[in-house]
Order: structure tokens, then sequence, then C-alpha cells
């Protein structure tokens, strides 16, 4: 039971960074960004190329997030520049991702990482004798506090004029362009900022699971925004802030996946099983919104 719970705060922390990502598009400004789904497997394919070829599975973080960046604000300068919607826009980048993550990879769709240091080897602790519980859950450790270090980072943004600019983008653009800002450069920056912590996520991922794979996005926006939408609906109606709903909503979404299969849910069915949890959310969120909005009403009138 212990280690099923660790496999599932594991699996919720990597895809927190996910939810993060997706949080700053949809909650803050307001975007639905398909990009996602190839910026993800771009932050996998960088990282296991810089590993393969000998550099630092931290250099190849670093990397992941710059190319993340890079994606994002390409999403960015389609939708402001060419003024092609924002939905499309995704849709294209996701699309140029494929091609250009098989590029990265040597027109490989598989990379393995068995045999190559990662984020995670243990090496260097057993090498300072390190205490053996450490060792243990190292991987639980540190991607608790990589998660944690980026929502801080995240908290930090958003609480800073460049954050008020983006969440007033997402709620009316027009006062944006009141405040003397230009609103096709902060939905640019959101973008390249969310898909920077994705592709940082698919970097973290390609460590956690050891390989790289091309369809490894497949699907990965609805992940983001199920969890999303199960943090908004747990902690919505509390002063949690938008990045803790997100992890929270992160792990109970691996959670409810994990009891699936665990009960017998045949794997292969995840898709569908996260289809489910994504209808769900949406369904529960908009009658919470609504009884939110009949519950002030009658206090109004009252």
């Amino acid at each position: 039971m212990i280690k099923f719970l660790i496999n599932v705060i594991e699996q919720g922390a990597l895809y927190g960074v996910l939810s993060i990502g997706v949080l700053l598009t949809y909650r803050v400004i307001g975007i639905s960004d398909l990009s996602v789904d190839g910026s993800y497997p771009l932050g996998a394919v960088v990282s296991a190329v810089v590993i393969i070829n000998g550099g630092s599975a931290w250099l190849g973080l670093a990397a992941s997030l710059a190319a993340g960046l890079l994606a994002g604000a390409m999403t960015g300068l389609l939708h402001v520049k060419l003024r092609i919607s924002s939905l499309l826009s995704g849709i294209l980048v996701m699309t140029g991702l494929y091609s250009i993550n098989l590029m990265i990879a040597g027109g490989r769709s598989n990379l393995p990482l068995l045999k190559e240091k990662t984020l995670f080897d243990t090496a260097w602790l057993e090498s300072i004798n390190a205490p053996d519980i450490i060792v243990k859950y190292y991987r639980l450790i540190l991607l608790l506090i990589i998660v944690m270090v980026i929502k801080w980072v995240v908290d930090w943004v958003l609480a800073t004029k460049m954050g008020y600019l983006l969440k007033v983008t997402g709620d009316n653009e027009g006062l944006v362009t009141v405040l003397g800002h230009d609103v096709g450069k902060v939905k640019i920056i959101g973008l390249a900022l969310s898909n920077g912590l994705v592709a940082l996520s698919g970097g973290i991922a390609a460590s956690v699971g050891r390989y790289y794979d091309v369809s490894l996005g497949v699907g990965m926006i609805v992940i983001g925004l199920s969890s999303v939408m199960l943090g908004m609906l747990l902690l919505g109606n509390t002063k949690a802030k938008l990045t803790t709903q997100a992890i929270v909503g992160s792990i109970v979404y691996r959670l409810i996946v994990a009891l699936a299969i665990r009960f017998g849910l045949d794997p292969q069915h995840m898709k569908l099983i996260t289809v489910i949890i994504f209808i769900v959310a949406i369904v529960l969120n908009n009658a919470s919104i609504s009884l939110n909005f009949i519950d002030k009403k009658g206090a109004n009138n009252a």
C-alpha cells in the first residue's frame, strides 16, 4: 500500500509541473493551447539527447525548458502576429513538433536511457554514505522538491507586474491596452512560460521512465486540463493558490487512474479513463459554479 501511494505521489508531482504549465494558459490568460501535446515530448527528447551525449541530466532539464519556451513563443507568434486562432496555432505547432522531435532524436522514435545517469541516479548518494532511507526514496524527495520550487517560482511570477498583466489579459484584454501594454506580447510570454514548464515536465519524465518515445505527448493536454479541473473542484472555494490547486488536482488524477487500474481496468484503456475523468470534472465544475451563483443570488435577494 505504501509503495502504491508513493508511486501516486511521484506521478502526481511529475504531472503537477505539467498542470502548472497548462494552468498558465487555461486559467490565467484564458487560452486553450494544444501545442502542449508537442512540447511535452519535445522536452523529453531534448533531455534524453543531452544525457545520451554525456551531458548532465540537469543540463538536459535546462535545455528542455529552453526548447519549450521557444515552442510556446512560436505558438504565440502565430496567434498574435499572423492572427491565427489560438486553437489552430497550437495544433500547427503540435503537428510541426512531431517532425522536429523525430529530427532531434536522429530519426528514431524511441531512445532508451537504461544505462545512462539520469536525475535520479543514486550512485553519488551511496558514495557519500547517505542514509538508506534517503537513497531509497530519493526519487520521491527530488520530485517533491522540484515541483515545490517550480510552484514557488510561478507564484512569485504571478505576484509581479508581469503576472498581474497575465491575469488581466485573461479577464479583460482591453484593460491591458488601457494600462499602456501590448496584449500580444503578454500572450506570447504567457504561452512561452506555459510550454517551457510543460517541456520541463517532459524532461523530468525522460529521467523517471528512462526513455523517450515520440508518442509520449498524446493526450497530455487532457491530463493537464483534467488535473486543473479537479484542483478547481476540490479547492476552488478555498484560499489555496492556483498552483496548489493544480498540484493537488494532479495527485488526485493519478490516484483515480491508479485505483482504476488496481481494481482490474485494462491499462490499455488509460486514455479512455482520462477522457472520462475530464468530462466528469467539467460537469462537476459547471454544477459547482451554478450552485455558487444560485447561493449568491439567494443571499442578495435576502
